[in-house]
C-alpha cells in the first residue's frame, strides 16, 4: 500500500508541476507576444485566461513546478537545473521585490482617490478596511522583510549546492 501511495503521489506531482510549469509558459509567450505585437495596453487581454488558470492552480502548488516536476518523474534532477533553482533567485527576487514595490508605490494616489476595495462604516458587519493604508502597511513589510527573504534564500542555497556536490 505504501509503494502505491508513493506513486500516485509522484505521479501526481509530476502532472501538477508539468501543467503549471507549462501554463507559465503560455502566460510568459502570450505577454511577450502581444507587447511587441500590439503593445502593453492589450498584455492583460490576451493573459487574462491562461493567467487565471495558472495563478489559481497555486491552490495545490506544494512545491516549484519543474524543478520538482522533474525531480518526482526521474527520481533526481539534473545539476544545471538544481544550479537553476537556487540561482535565478539572485535576480529574480530584486527584479519582483523592485517591481512590486515600485507599483504599489505608483497606485497609491488611484488607490487613495478611488476608495476601491475599501470598506466604510457604518455597515452590517461593523467593520472598516482603508486599502490604501493596507497598501502602505504591505510597503513597510518589504523593508525588513526583503533582506531577509533573501538572506534565507542564500543559506539555502549554499546548503543545496554544497550537498550536491558532494553526492
Amino acid at each position: 500500500m505504501a509503494g502505491f501511495l508513493s506513486l500516485l503521489r509522484r505521479i501526481y506531482l509530476s502532472v501538477y508541476n508539468w501543467t503549471v510549469f507549462f501554463g507559465w509558459s503560455q502566460v510568459l509567450y502570450l505577454a511577450v507576444k502581444t507587447l511587441r505585437e500590439s503593445g502593453h495596453e492589450y498584455v492583460y487581454s490576451a493573459v487574462e485566461r491562461p493567467l487565471q488558470l495558472a495563478q489559481t492552480a497555486a491552490i495545490l502548488e506544494i512545491i516549484r513546478y519543474s524543478f520538482f516536476g522533474m525531480k518526482e518523474a526521474l527520481g533526481f534532477t539534473p545539476s544545471w537545473l538544481l544550479w537553476l533553482r537556487y540561482s535565478t533567485f539572485m535576480l529574480l527576487y530584486p527584479t519582483g521585490i523592485t517591481s512590486e514595490v515600485g507599483l504599489i508605490y505608483i497606485a497609491l494616489p488611484y488607490i487613495k482617490a478611488s476608495e476601491k476595495y475599501c470598506i466604510r462604516m457604518p455597515n452590517k458587519w461593523n467593520f472598516s478596511f482603508d486599502f490604501f493604508y493596507a497598501s502602505i502597511l504591505v510597503l513597510g513589510f518589504y523593508v525588513p522583510g526583503s533582506p531577509h527573504m533573501y538572506g534565507y534564500m542564500l543559506g539555502q542555497r549554499k546548503k543545496a549546492l554544497s550537498k550536491s556536490k558532494k553526492e
